[in-house]
C-alpha cells in the first residue's frame, strides 16, 4: 500500500496550516490498527488537507492513496475515507460560478475541477463497495455514487437492485437518499425516481423506509406527495415509536420478503399501503439502545471528529431510530413553502409522548418560523408547553426558540412566567469567562413587554456584576420597567471609570436611555466627563444617546454638549450636536456642525450627520441640495439615509420615494428603514409604485431576511416589524388595504 508516497514532494506543497510534509503520516494513520490513531488522522485530513472544503495541491496528491485505502478490506473505518473522497470530489462549479471567479481564485477553482475529475474517474470502485462486508462502507458508498459517478442511470439501477437485499436499516435509508440525490443532480431522471419513491412510500414494510421515501419525494418531486402527507407521516412516527427499528443481519428474510425495500419496475402501479394511523396513541416506550450495526466501537479522542461523534452519541443515546430526526428535517426542507403542512406536522410532533421527538420538533419549529411567515399561535403554545417538562434539554430548547420570537411568543407568555416563578435561581446565567447574562425565559418575556419579567431584572441589577443584556430587556419593556430607573441610576453612580467602565456602564446607560430617565442626567454626565481612554469613544457615544433621549430634562448637560460640538467634522461632534438639539432645540448651534459632518471622509459619519439633520426637520431646509447630491452616492445605506433626511427637511416626497424604492429592490436589508419612512409619510397612494412593492412584500410567504445556512437573533422581530410598517403605510388606501 501507498506505493510511491515517499516520492511525492510533499514539502513543496502547503495545506491550511503550512507545509504539507505531514500528509504521508496522516495517510498512514488512516490505515492504522489503532482506532484513536485512525480518528486523529481523519481529523487532520479534514482540519488541514481539506480544511473547510478547500482543495490544495496536497489534497489532489492524496486522492490515489485514499482510493487505495477504500478498496483494501483490511483497513478499518473505510466508510470515513469514502465520505472524505466524496467531499473532495463533490464540489460543482456551474457556469455562474465560473463567470464570477477573479484572478485570485483561479488556482483554487482549478483545484476543485481537478479534484472532481480525479475522484469521478475512480468512482467505479464504489459499485463494488455497495455490497462491502463493512456496514460503514455500505452506508457511505450510495451517496458517493450519486454524487460522483458519471452514469446516473446505472447508479439508480444499482440502488434499486441493492435495496431488497440490504440487511441494515440505516444503509437502506442511505440508498433511498442517494436516489433522491441523483434526481436532484440529473433532473431528467426526477420523474422516474419520483415514481419509485412513491411506490416505496406506500408499499415498503418498514415505516422508517417509507418516511425516507416521503422525505426524498418532497425534495425531488414534491408533486408526487400524497395529499394527506401530514397524517401519513404522523402515523409512521407512531409506528416507529411503538415498534423500535431493528438493525443488523436479517438473513432469514429472503427476496420474497424484502427487508423494507421493493424492487418495483417503473411501470408498476402502487398498491394501497397498510393503515398507518392507529386509533389509540401508543404509550411512550422505554428507551431502547441502538442495535449493533457492525461498525465497531469508537474510542473517545480529543479530535474534532471525536468530539462530534461523542456529541452525536449523547444526542442519540436511547433512540430506537436516531436517524428519524434527519428524515423529518429533510422532509421539512422538501415541503419548503407549504407552511400549513409543516406547521400541522410539527404540532403533531410536539404532542408526541417521545421527548426526543419533541426536542427535534422544537428546534425545527424555530427554523420554520425563522424563515417563513404564517399563523403560528398553536405551534408557539405547544412549544411553550415544553417549558414545564422535567427533561432539561427540552425545556432549554423551547426557551431558546421563544427568545427569538419576540411578539410572536405571546401564546407562550403564561408558560414563560410560570417557568420564571418556578426557578428564580436561573434568572441570570454566569459563565467561566465574560459577563453574566439573562436566561432565555427572562429575555423572551421581556421582549413581549410583559411586566412579569421586571422582578428578574430587578434581581439582576442587585448582583455584583450586572448582566450585559439588562439594558436591552428594559428597552423592550418600556414604561413597564420604569420602577427599575432608580436601581439603574444607583448602579451607574457606582461604576468605576477605569478600563472596564464600558462593559459595566453600557447596560445601565442602555436601560436609562430606553426609560428616558432624565433624573439620571447627573450620573450620565459623570460618565461622559470621566470616560477613560480605553473604549472611551464607545462610552461617550452611549452617554450622549442617553442625554439625547432625556430631552429638556437634561438641561444641565448643555454646557458640556456645547463644548463637544466645537470640534466639527468628528463623530463625537455629530453625536453631541444631536444630543444638544434634543435637549435645547438650538438649531443655530448644531446646524453648522452637522453640515460639516456631511463632508466627512467616513461614510458612517456622513450617515450619522444625515440622520441628525433629518431630526431638525424644516429648520435644516438649507441642506436639501447637499442631501440631494448624496442620492447618487455609491454607498446604498448613505443614499437611503440622505433620501429620508431630504424628505424630512424639505417635505418633498417624489425624489425620496424613487430613491427608497430603488434601494428596496437592491438590498432587502434596507426594507425596514424604507418602510419606516413610507409609514411616516402617511397613507401610500393607491396604485402607486410604493403601494405595489408594499403589497408584494405582504403576500410573500418567505421572510425578507431569511438566509440559507445562517440567521440572526433578531431576524423574526425585524421581519414582523417590516410587515407591521407595510400595513401601516398602506392603511386607508382603499379596497386593497391589508390592515
Amino acid at each position: 500500500m501507498f506505493s510511491g508516497i515517499d516520492e511525492v514532494d510533499w514539502a513543496s506543497m502547503e495545506h491550511a496550516y503550512g507545509p504539507a510534509d505531514d500528509v504521508p503520516e496522516l495517510l498512514r494513520g488512516l490505515a492504522s490498527a489503532d482506532p484513536a490513531e485512525r480518528e486523529a488522522a481523519l481529523d487532520g485530513m479534514y482540519g488541514a488537507v481539506h480544511h473547510q472544503g478547500d482543495v490544495y495541491a496536497c489534497t489532489l496528491a492524496c486522492i490515489p492513496f485514499l482510493f487505495e485505502l477504500v478498496v483494501d478490506p483490511g483497513v478499518q473505518d473505510r466508510g470515513g475515507v469514502v465520505e472524505l473522497l466524496t467531499s473532495i470530489g463533490g464540489f460543482d462549479l456551474d457556469e455562474d460560478d465560473e463567470a464570477e471567479i477573479d484572478e485570485d481564485e483561479i488556482e483554487g477553482a482549478a483545484n476543485y475541477a481537478m479534484a472532481a475529475a480525479a475522484v469521478t474517474a475512480g468512482a467505479g470502485v464504489f459499485f463494488e463497495l455497495i455490497a462491502d462486508e463493512d456496514p460503514g462502507v455500505r452506508l457511505a458508498a450510495p451517496l458517493a455514487l450519486a454524487t460522483l459517478h458519471r452514469h446516473p442511470v446505472r447508479v439508480l439501477a444499482l440502488l434499486r437492485e441493492r435495496l431488497p437485499v440490504e440487511p441494515d436499516e440505516e444503509v437502506r435509508l442511505a440508498l433511498v437518499e442517494a436516489a433522491g440525490r441523483v434526481a436532484l443532480r440529473h433532473r431528467p431522471l426526477a420523474e422516474r425516481v419520483g415514481k419509485w419513491l412513491g411506490l416505496l412510500a406506500s408499499r415498503a414494510d418498514s415505516p422508517g423506509l417509507r418516511l425516507a421515501a416521503l422525505a426524498q419525494l418532497a425534495r425531488c418531486s414534491p408533486d408526487g406527495l400524497p395529499g394527506d402527507v401530514v397524517p401519513v407521516v404522523s402515523g409512521l412516527l407512531r409506528q416507529m415509536r411503538s415498534v423500535p427499528e431493528e438493525s443488523g443481519d436479517r438473513g432469514d428474510r429472503g427476496e420474497h420478503a424484502p427487508p423494507g425495500g421493493i424492487a418495483a419496475r417503473e411501470d408498476d402501479e402502487p398498491e394501497p399501503g397498510p393503515d398507518t394511523t392507529p386509533d389509540a396513541e401508543p404509550v411512550d416506550p422505554e428507551p431502547v439502545a441502538p442495535a449493533e450495526t457492525g461498525r465497531g466501537e469508537h474510542v473517545a479522542t480529543p479530535t474534532l471528529v471525536g468530539q462530534l461523534r461523542s456529541l452525536s452519541a449523547q444526542e442519540n443515546a436511547g433512540r430506537g431510530a436516531p436517524w428519524a430526526a434527519d428524515l423529518l428535517r429533510t422532509l421539512h426542507v422538501g415541503l419548503d413553502d407549504r407552511v400549513g403542512d409543516r406547521t400541522a406536522l410539527l404540532a403533531d410532533q410536539l404532542r408526541s409522548p417521545d421527548r426526543r421527538q419533541r426536542i427535534d420538533a422544537v428546534r425545527m419549529s424555530g427554523g420554520l418560523i425563522r424563515a417563513w411567515r404564517g399563523p403560528y399561535e398553536e405551534l408557539v403554545a405547544l412549544v411553550g408547553d415544553q417549558l414545564s417538562d422535567p427533561e432539561p434539554r427540552l425545556a432549554e430548547a423551547a426557551s431558546h426558540v421563544l427568545e427569538e420570537l419576540f411578539g410572536l411568543a405571546a401564546p407562550a407568555a403564561d408558560a414563560l412566567a410560570a417557568r420564571l416563578a418556578a426557578d428564580p435561581g436561573s434568572w441570570v446565567k454566569t459563565w467561566a469567562s465574560g459577563p453574566p447574562g439573562l436566561c432565555s425565559p427572562v429575555k423572551a418575556l421581556a421582549r413581549l413587554g410583559d411586566a412579569r419579567a421586571v422582578p428578574a431584572l430587578a434581581a439582576a441589577l442587585e448582583l455584583p456584576q450586572v448582566a450585559h443584556d439588562v439594558g436591552f430587556a428594559v428597552g423592550h419593556l418600556g414604561a413597564t420597567a420604569r420602577p427599575l430607573a432608580g436601581a439603574l441610576r444607583r448602579r451607574l453612580a457606582e461604576v468605576e471609570l477605569d478600563e472596564g467602565a464600558y462593559d459595566r456602564a453600557s447596560p445601565l446607560l442602555a436601560g436609562l436611555t430606553a426609560l428616558r430617565a432624565g433624573e439620571a442626567a447627573p450620573e450620565v454626565l459623570r460618565v461622559l466627563r470621566g470616560a477613560p481612554e480605553y473604549r472611551g469613544e464607545w462610552l461617550r457615544t452611549a452617554a450622549l444617546r442617553a442625554l439625547s433621549s432625556f430631552g429638556p430634562a437634561a438641561r444641565e448637560a448643555v454646557p458640556e454638549l456645547r463644548a463637544l460640538v466645537r470640534r466639527p467634522g468628528t463623530a463625537s461632534a455629530t453625536e453631541a450636536a444631536e444630543a444638544l438639539w434634543a435637549v435645547s432645540g438650538d438649531a443655530d448651534a448644531v446646524l453648522p456642525v452637522l453640515i460639516e459632518g456631511l463632508r466627512s471622509d467616513q461614510v458612517h459619519d456622513r450617515r450619522a450627520a444625515a440622520v441628525a439633520l433629518g431630526a431638525l426637520g424644516p429648520r435644516a431646509a438649507v441642506v436639501a441640495p447637499r442631501l440631494r447630491g448624496l442620492l447618487a452616492h455609491e454607498e446604498l445605506w448613505l443614499r437611503v439615509d440622505a433620501a429620508i433626511a431630504l424628505w424630512e427637511v424639505s417635505g418633498r416626497t417624489r425624489e425620496t420615494v424613487a430613491a427608497l424604492l430603488t434601494a428596496w429592490e437592491q438590498n432587502r436589508h434596507v426594507r425596514v428603514r424604507v418602510a419606516e419612512c413610507l409609514a411616516r409619510m402617511g397613507p401610500v397612494p393607491e396604485g402607486s409604485a410604493a403601494a405595489h412593492v408594499l403589497r408584494s412584500e405582504l403576500v410573500s410567504v418567505r421572510r425578507h431576511n431569511a438566509m440559507d445556512g445562517g440567521y440572526g437573533s433578531h431576524d423574526i422581530h425585524e421581519d414582523e416589524k417590516l410587515l407591521a410598517l407595510c400595513r401601516q403605510a398602506l392603511r386607508g388606501t382603499g379596497k386593497g388595504s391589508t390592515s
